[in-house]
């Protein structure tokens, strides 16, 4: 079920890699962002939805990734806003992004995948400040609430994923180090860290998760054998040798 974290901040967290979504109370109504994962997820948080009495006025996606392009038709007929970015590479993605969600996961409505329009200069009643990137993925966004003190990081910052440099793209580790400093500099004003995936870290917790990712894209420029924790997941060896190779790839 949706937990507060913060004033107007919700979250709920499915099975599937420790995927939040995250709910946001705007001037208008609430924001959805990143909903997931499978379709008795969506339907959950949609009852969630319907509970807190408030109606649904837009969706952001952080990054064009499938597991972050989900909807449900309960949350509405509203615009779903991303970056620039984000929202050319999921219209051209889009049936490559549908394949994946019906190969991984049951009930999503694949006919909502990835639909998403950029964000307008207004802001289209998305709350906070955007911070665009590009680290893991092309047009990556996260979204500071100062007046909260939560910052929504989207595929960064987790406690049990390693940084996932995005394939076939070169500059990676560079994009990646850019990103950390960006999301340094917003988390000054924010005590709640909310991230695609994992645990919502509070605190002094958050300056340990920036730590734990620039330790690890330290290790990749280096060459050197990476001794963080959550490289013990068996599940992420593959990642971390793709990772380990582009790295290689870069320094040559």
């Amino acid at each position: 079920m949706l937990t507060q974290v913060a004033d107007g901040v919700w979250v709920r967290q499915s099975e599937w890699v420790w995927s939040n979504a995250v709910v946001v109370s705007g001037e208008d109504g609430l924001v959805i962002i990143d909903p997931g994962i499978d379709g008795a997820d969506l339907s959950q948080l949609a009852d969630d939805v319907e509970r807190l009495g408030i109606p649904v006025v837009a969706g952001f996606c952080t990054h064009p990734h499938w597991d972050h392009l989900l909807w449900h038709s309960r949350f509405g007929d509203v615009p779903r806003y991303a970056t620039a970015g984000c929202a050319q590479v999921a219209s051209e993605a889009r049936e490559r992004a549908q394949a994946m969600a019906a190969d991984t996961a049951s009930g999503i409505p694949l006919e909502l995948i990835g639909l998403l329009t950029p964000l307008p200069a207004d802001g289209g009643g998305v709350p906070g400040k955007l911070i665009e990137h590009q680290a893991h993925a092309v047009g990556h966004a996260a979204i500071l609430l100062a007046d909260r003190g939560v910052l929504i990081a989207g595929d960064m910052l987790s406690d049990v994923l390693i940084p996932l440099l995005g394939a076939r793209r070169p500059g990676q580790l560079d994009a990646y180090e850019a990103a950390l400093a960006q999301l340094d500099e917003a988390a000054q004003y924010a005590d709640v860290l909310v991230p695609g995936h994992g645990t919502v870290a509070k605190g002094p917790d958050l300056a340990a998760r920036l730590a734990a990712d620039r330790a690890y894209i330290d290790a990749l420029r280096q060459g050197a054998d990476s001794t963080d924790p959550r490289l013990a997941q068996d599940w992420l060896a593959g990642p971390h040798q793709s990772n380990v190779a582009q790295a290689s790839a870069a320094a040559s």
